[in-house]
């Protein structure tokens, strides 16, 4: 496997291979369900879906996790404000995260986990963090991390101690008369009368109270690998460059002190942030974009993959009206080449046509060869992209030479397409057209077989009447709209 990631961990790009030959385990931070996740969320997970499928293009069995985080200090806030409990207030935001994945065709997780289903789990992670003197009580009933009993903590994030210290009273929480170091961060939250009032407590050995935000994902991630394939470590975690400290830090600490392993994933993988028209997104901001809110303007989800995949992950991303519109136009480009490709008849005779489809499949053999290549060296997407749409140019140059549209010339466009999944989506009356053709075909078919050519004829006229044309040939009949 020639697969190559960059790792935030070591800071390099570096050869993967997966713990287990064949198959990967890969866990991705989810959404926290209080509202609707922003496009900015998405250019994460957009990124995520990108790396499963090279994974499984690749040739690799994927076991994909992602969490729903249903139990922080957002959720319960939210709930206590619209005076309903915690599930009743994160339940429409879960299904809106459903719609809007499926909007941006983003490939279902094997598993989305909550919080609120794996209290058991981590329940038994912080006794056995207590068990083992890396977690105390605090004085005001919470469950806390003992930084100082973990001396490989900051491996991540690569933050010295001073550093640390300095950030305490930003990302850690830092009430001192409660924990023993500013540092140490939360496992298991004392309960508090909001927590009662969403139902968002529980009880446990060490006191009733919910779990903390970075325990969440830790439980989870172990408790499913383990059911799943057995084991302690992830091959890939991956998640937004905001989450390397102080939640992914937190995530090893915890999970490291507790396995007894040196590591929970071998490869970590962030994605830079996306900023709105040259300001990160933020409420603050409030420039908030949700992917609902281009669904709404008509923006075809295609459009937006293409525009987050013409920049690498690693790099900041800027979204703006005159970006989308580029994306737009690179969209139909590619649908007016995708129709042509496969309503072009067979070679034209003579050595002309015959040199234009060599020509239309050696352009075949470089887009994978290209594609592979980017890919595989860091996910490198916009690489990807320029190889696609250079295949774009040579095989128009190659059909207007009257190249015929061979089976690996199909095959490869459609291959690289998929992979990005970045061909126009279909219009609901335009699928329906598609279905009714398809039927009409098939009668047109059966009539010829029976030698019954009036009743073909009829179906083809009925077809024109649609504004179909048709095009028999040696690989069947083909069709086309105009």
């Amino acid at each position: 496997m020639t697969l190559r990631l960059y790792n935030t961990m070591t800071r390099q790009v570096e050869d993967f291979a997966p713990l287990t030959p064949g198959r990967v385990s890969l866990y991705t931070c989810g959404p926290t369900i209080w509202n609707y996740a922003h496009i900015g969320n998405f250019r994460t997970f957009l990124f995520e879906d990108l790396l499963r499928r090279w994974l499984e293009a690749s040739g690799l069995t994927v076991f994909h996790i992602m969490n729903l985080t249903d139990v922080d200090d957002r959720t319960i806030q939210a709930a206590a404000k619209a005076g309903v409990t915690l599930r009743e207030h994160v339940e429409p935001y879960a299904a809106a995260f459903f719609a809007d994945r499926d909007y941006l065709r983003i490939l279902p997780a094997h598993a989305y986990p909550r919080a609120t289903q794996f209290i058991a789990p981590m329940i038994t992670l912080v006794e056995s963090l207590l068990a083992k003197g890396i977690a105390y009580r605090g004085d005001d009933g919470s469950v806390y991390f003992a930084i100082a009993r973990f001396p490989a903590y900051g491996r991540l994030s690569q933050l010295d101690q001073r550093e640390l210290r300095s950030g305490a009273s930003g990302r850690v929480s830092s009430d001192e008369y409660a924990k023993e170091d500013a540092r140490d961060f939360v496992l298991w939250k004392a309960a508090q009368p909001d927590d009662e009032a969403v139902k968002a407590a529980w009880d446990a050995p060490f006191g009733r109270g919910r779990p903390g935000w970075h325990l969440e994902c830790s439980a989870m991630a172990l408790d499913l690998l383990r059911e799943k394939w057995g084991g302690d470590v992830l091959d890939i975690h991956c998640g937004g460059v905001d989450l390397i400290f102080p939640h992914h830090e937190d995530e090893i600490a915890q999970s490291c002190a507790h396995t007894g392993k040196p590591d929970f994933a071998r490869v970590w993988m962030h994605a830079e942030f996306l900023n709105i028209r040259g300001a990160k997104m933020s409420k603050r901001f409030g420039n908030i974009t949700t992917a609902r809110d281009l669904k709404e303007d008509g923006v075809d989800a295609a459009a937006l993959r293409l525009f987050f995949f013409q920049t690498h992950y690693r790099q900041r991303l800027d979204l703006n009206d005159e970006s989308i519109a580029q994306a737009v136009a690179g969209l139909r480009r590619l649908g007016d080449f995708a129709a042509r490709l496969e309503a072009a008849p067979a070679a034209s005779s003579g050595a002309v046509g015959a040199a234009a489809t060599a020509e239309l499949e050696g352009a075949a053999t470089l887009l994978r060869e290209q594609f592979t290549a980017a890919l595989d060296d860091d996910l490198n997407a916009p690489r990807a992209v320029a190889a696609l749409f250079d295949f774009v140019t040579a095989g128009n140059r190659a059909l207007d030479r009257g190249a015929g549209a061979s089976g690996p010339a199909r095959e490869a466009f459609r291959w690289a397409a998929g992979v990005l999944d970045v061909l126009p989506t279909p219009k609901a009356a335009d699928a329906e057209l598609a279905a009714w053709v398809e039927e009409r075909i098939q009668s047109r078919r059966a009539a010829r077989q029976a030698r019954d050519f009036a009743k073909a004829d009829l179906i083809r006229d009925e077809l024109a009447a649609r504004g179909v044309t048709l095009e028999d040939g040696p690989g069947g009949t083909k069709w086309r709209v105009g």
